[in-house]
């Protein structure tokens, strides 16, 4: 981190200069601020030198901001209230503070979780955004380096052992099969093996959970197909033999599709937990804390739904 600039500055002039712009007066600023006005101004100087800009130019109703100063006040308005926080050890408040949050994950967790961010948790944290990103290989790494914030994954052993998580809720699969299928209301581990299937790449190439349950008792699926969705799987198989195996929640998305049909999975198939992941950086962050807790509460109110 390059640091030569900010070693060099008095960040107190920084709440001066938002005060200042806020008030547009010097007079209403210093009394805010609890300084004299002739102490208020000459650290508004020393931010002009400090920036080698005006910052704020007198107008007719008050000091305006020139365009590096909107820019300055832009960012100070959301990193006052971070280092604030920092400082003095409270929660993270969505309704004033400005957050961007990068979420990797599959298109079964983004399934299950933006509908609820979207309906319950925007409407009021209305300075709270939420990137999702598709879950791929790299994602852990990227989450070292800091490029994300959270993992909604499997419990399939791929997190690194250093990661923390926590189980958020847990599913069970279910095949998926096209309406002509001679699968009916179940299939046997010997139908299942016996048939073709569309894989879904969750990690590495492969479909993770149900490779590793299969792969436990000496066995293994034919997949002459793999997609990155599975939505996409369901939708492939239509018109064929093939097998898509995916959790529940997912395949109620084709429940009212006349041209599939939903059986019930082989037993070693299971159910399997998701787990939100994230590194042991992030524990004692105030946001990140507060994300937690918000994507703790999804999965809770998903697994009320299921009981």
């Amino acid at each position: 981190m390059r640091t030569t600039q900010l070693r060099q500055a008095d960040l107190n002039l920084l709440v001066v200069f938002t005060v200042l712009a806020e008030e547009r007066n010097v007079t209403r600023a210093a009394a805010r601020l609890l300084l004299s006005q002739p102490a208020v101004s000459r650290a508004f100087q020393r931010l002009r030198d400090m920036f080698h800009d005006d910052l704020l130019i007198r107008g007719a109703s008050g000091y305006e901001p020139t365009p590096k100063g909107q820019r300055l006040l832009h960012e100070l308005e959301s990193t006052l209230p971070r280092l604030d926080r920092l400082l003095s050890g409270v929660d993270f408040d969505p309704t004033t503070e400005e957050a961007s949050f990068r979420i990797a994950a599959t298109d079964h967790a983004a399934h299950v979780v933006c509908p609820v961010l979207s309906r319950t948790v925007l409407p009021s944290a209305r300075k709270v955004s939420f990137n999702f990103v598709p879950l791929h290989d790299a994602q852990f790494e990227a989450a070292e380096k800091g490029r994300i914030d959270l993992l909604l994954v499997a419990d399939d052993g791929t997190a690194p052992a250093h990661f923390a998580s926590e189980v958020i809720f847990e599913v069970d699969f279910v095949c998926v099969v096209a309406k002509e299928s001679p699968f009916k209301g179940a299939l046997t581990l010997k139908q299942y093996l016996a048939a073709d299937h569309i894989g879904i790449n969750i990690v590495g190439g492969i479909q993770t959970i149900p490779e590793k349950r299969l792969s436990a008792i000496g066995a293994k699926r034919h997949c002459p197909m793999v997609v990155p969705f599975h939505t996409t799987a369901m939708r492939s198989l239509i018109g064929t033999n093939l097998v898509a195996t995916v959790p529940r929640s997912i395949a109620r998305l084709e429940a009212s599709n006349p041209a599939v049909r939903i059986v019930k999975a082989p037993a070693p198939l299971g159910t399997f937990k998701y787990l939100m992941a994230w590194h042991p950086r992030m524990k004692t962050d105030a946001a990140h804390i507060w994300l937690r807790s918000t994507i703790r509460q999804v999965g809770e109110a998903m697994s009320s739904k299921r009981s």
